[in-house]
């Protein structure tokens, strides 16, 4: 494993007065795919919308190829090369699903072509309905366009928000399965996912969160393995 691309040191967060995360510590390199595991308000989105600066930690540090992003605008840290694809997919509907590529691209004409076309043989479905407007597509569509078009700024990073939510245990295979292609291809991932087994078997390595505090880390496959996970997360 590579140095550190992204680090988070001792990330408190809060709503209001309702602590969100406490202490979180974790790490991405550039070349791995991190799973970021628990239940349904364990904390996962509140990582990443603290990282992407959407939330502004109580305390803790949010470090990017070793650059503290305390004072990084979202605008600006996206500009860095963070990609965030959001829990609820967020297509734009009114608009075609090219249009909805070339809006997130942030290369000049030049590679705009490149990009949409690199985007379409990841996903070839997408290639297929070019013209369809968004709310025309459907949840698994819309899924792989919401990550086609965080892609088209050529990210570092892309964080993965829930991608698999409302999908079939078919098209959750279908889009988990490119977190490889991806990593493959340069961009590192936090994957945040309820579906422990399936974001295990695609993850290098593995967080677990409960209850806004990070209880386990390490290999995923390691992870798959401990008795607790099991217990909890997988039905064994």
């Amino acid at each position: 494993m590579s140095a550190p691309l992204l680090s988070i040191e001792g990330l408190v967060a809060r709503y209001g007065q309702i602590e969100a995360l406490r202490d979180a510590t974790l790490h991405v390199a550039s070349d791995e795919a991190v799973a970021l595991l628990g239940a349904n308000g364990a904390g996962k989105s509140t990582v990443m919308k603290s990282i992407m600066g959407f939330l502004k930690p109580a305390s803790g540090r949010v470090l990017f190829q070793g650059n503290d992003l305390a004072a990084t605008s979202t605008f600006r840290r996206a500009r860095l090369g963070i990609a965030y694809c959001p829990e609820g997919r967020r297509v734009f509907p009114g608009m075609t699903v090219r249009e909805n590529l070339e809006v997130a691209a942030t290369d000049g004409r030049a590679g705009l072509a490149a990009r949409v076309s690199a985007v379409y043989d990841m996903f070839p479905g997408l290639a297929q309905r070019e013209t369809a407007l968004g709310w025309q597509l459907s949840g698994g569509q819309q899924q792989m366009l919401a990550i086609g078009r965080a892609l088209m700024s050529r990210p570092r990073l892309l964080l993965l928000d829930e991608p698999s939510l409302g999908l079939s245990p078919l098209l959750t295979n279908e889009v988990l399965d490119r977190v490889r292609v991806i990593v493959g291809a340069g961009t590192a991932i936090l994957l945040a996912e309820q579906n422990v087994g399936k974001a295990l078997s695609v993850c290098d390595r593995a967080y677990v969160l409960q209850v806004g505090r990070i209880v386990k880390e390490g290999r995923a496959r390691d992870v798959a393995q401990s008795a607790d996970v099991k217990v909890a997360f997988l039905g064994s």
